[in-house]
């Protein structure tokens, strides 16, 4: 909305202003100290421990795989912005930022819902319908630019009277709302599926392998534009988002127990985390997370119960 009102040289002067307003709130509050955890193995160990718990969770497996449909949809919206407003449709420089601003509405106004939804929904209810979401979005405008023959040439449609640019704007406002409802709980999967002293190396293994989706999504969504145009793009952005949606489907299970039942065979009999579930055995059921003592998600033929 700034950018509507004043040149971009002032916003990056704004935004150095928020940046340090940022660092003052942060220094004026009372970080907690983390805990020092002294690990065995080495150093390949140490650092890989994220990733491991991480690939070995099932719902952080589905979690991946939706990482890969928000960056196909937020690809295309970064990317391509400019190229659609500036040199297909030919409007001012003022009109990136609105569409931008759309995308970036949409984001807040489905981040400001969620905390009421999510108190009567589990995170997959949410978190996979917005990805289908943002798949039958971007079809739905590939469709759009296919049916009335839009962005598909060299040249720029019509702007007199023309639908792109009232689409688009719908369109942008719709993906960030569909990006943030996929991605907003992704916070409290992570806190759920490792103990504290673990969830730093989580939290970096989340960050490193959902950049690696937009690292593959990024060129592609420029490469595709430049070669095979933009609705063909958008096409190809929906498809991914789908792919990404049908493997958090097949990965992360709608069944997806806090407290999982399974057996310790290897553990010694007087081992102090059996001693912990005396009464219960080598094969006992508590809240289960990936640690040096549960290497591996039980299998169903395992058993597990809620």
């Amino acid at each position: 909305m700034l950018l509507t009102v004043i040149s971009f040289h002032w916003l990056f002067a704004g935004t150095v202003v928020g940046f340090l307003c940022s660092a003052l709130f942060v220094l004026s509050v009372a970080l907690p100290q983390p805990r020092r955890v002294e690990r065995t193995g080495g150093i390949w160990d140490k650092t890989t421990r994220g990733l491991r718990i991480y690939l070995r969770t099932p719902r952080l497996q589905g979690l991946l795989a939706l990482n890969l449909s928000v960056a196909a949809a937020g690809a295309l919206v970064i990317v391509n912005s400019v190229v659609i407003v500036r040199a297909l449709l030919e409007r001012p420089e003022n009109d990136v930022a609105v569409a931008l601003g759309c995308f970036g509405g949409g984001s807040m106004l489905a981040a400001l819902m969620l905390p009421r939804v999510l108190d009567r929904l589990p995170d997959r209810a949410v978190m996979l319908p917005a990805a289908g979401f943002l798949g039958a979005v971007l079809l739905a405008f590939a469709g759009l630019l296919f049916g009335g023959g839009s962005l598909s040439g060299q040249t720029a449609p019509t702007l007199a009277h023309d639908w792109t640019w009232p689409a688009l704007l719908a369109t942008w406002t719709l993906l960030g709302a569909g990006t943030s409802a996929a991605q907003t709980p992704t916070g409290r999967l992570l806190r759920r599926s490792a103990h504290p002293d673990d969830r730093p190396a989580l939290f970096a293994a989340q960050f490193a392998l959902s950049h690696a989706a937009w690292l593959v999504t990024y060129p592609l969504a420029g490469w595709l534009g430049a070669v095979a145009g933009i609705p063909v793009t958008v096409g190809v952005m929906g498809v991914l988002t789908f792919l990404g949606l049908a493997l958090a489907s097949m990965f992360w299970q709608a069944d997806d127990p806090e407290t999982v039942e399974h057996e310790h065979a290897d553990l010694r009999p007087d081992h102090p985390h059996l001693h912990d579930h005396r009464g219960q055995g080598r094969r006992h059921a508590h809240t289960f997370v990936i640690d040096d003592l549960h290497r591996g998600w039980p299998s169903k033929a395992a058993g597990s119960r809620a």
